[in-house]
């Protein structure tokens, strides 16, 4: 996505409860004499910060022009993750454009192929189990989760259908009630008139 140089972008991500999410961002800056974007941002930081969804920081750090960063969702909803450059620039003198990288990974753990290739092949199996055994854990955690938003979901659902029942009963009711009082009103007039 494409930044202002001194302006904050955030993107929001629906995390479950106690899951590692790993983030890798790369800045480019745009080059006016070539009309491009550079490889590279030297000297341009981001500042990275994360945010629960109760609004609370879970993390708060400056990086370089490229970086990583992880953190750990401990309850489940959508998190808030905003990046600023740390350009000292004045605001009329930073107009350069910032074109930022992003590739968020939730609930990944990623296995270091040169360790395994350097033990033994039984260590090997061992950690590929362990592995398999972090995304079977990972994969129910999303599940519950689903599970949970659906069910709150169900819970509105049947709310709103009660309200609704409830306000069509007493629409009803104001109708039958003003009909028979128009009823009336026009046999009194009647009456009055001695048309009747």
């Amino acid at each position: 996505f494409h930044s202002g140089e001194r302006e904050e972008k955030c993107i929001i991500e629906d995390i479950p409860s106690d899951t590692l999410v790993v983030g890798n961002y790369k800045v480019q800056r745009w080059d006016i004499h070539m009309h491009d974007f550079l490889e590279s941002a030297p000297g341009l930081g981001m500042f990275v910060t994360v945010r629960s969804p109760t609004n609370e920081v879970l993390l708060s750090k400056l990086y370089g022009p490229q970086g990583t960063f992880t953190f750990t969702s401990y309850i489940s909803g959508e998190h808030i993750i905003c990046f600023q450059s740390n350009s000292t620039r004045f605001a009329v003198i930073a107009g350069s454009k910032l074109r930022i990288h992003l590739d968020v990974r939730v609930g990944e753990h990623f296995l270091d192929e040169s360790a395994i290739q350097a033990k033994d092949k039984v260590n090997e199996v061992n950690v590929r189990l362990e592995h398999l055994i972090e995304q079977i854990h990972h994969v129910t955690r999303e599940q519950e989760y689903e599970r949970e938003r659906e069910e709150k979901f169900r819970k509105t659902s049947e709310e709103t259908n009660s309200n609704i029942l409830w306000w069509a009963i007493v629409q009803t009711l104001i109708l039958i009630s003003v009909g028979i009082w128009q009823i009336k009103s026009l046999r009194d007039f009647f009456i009055s008139k001695k048309l009747v």
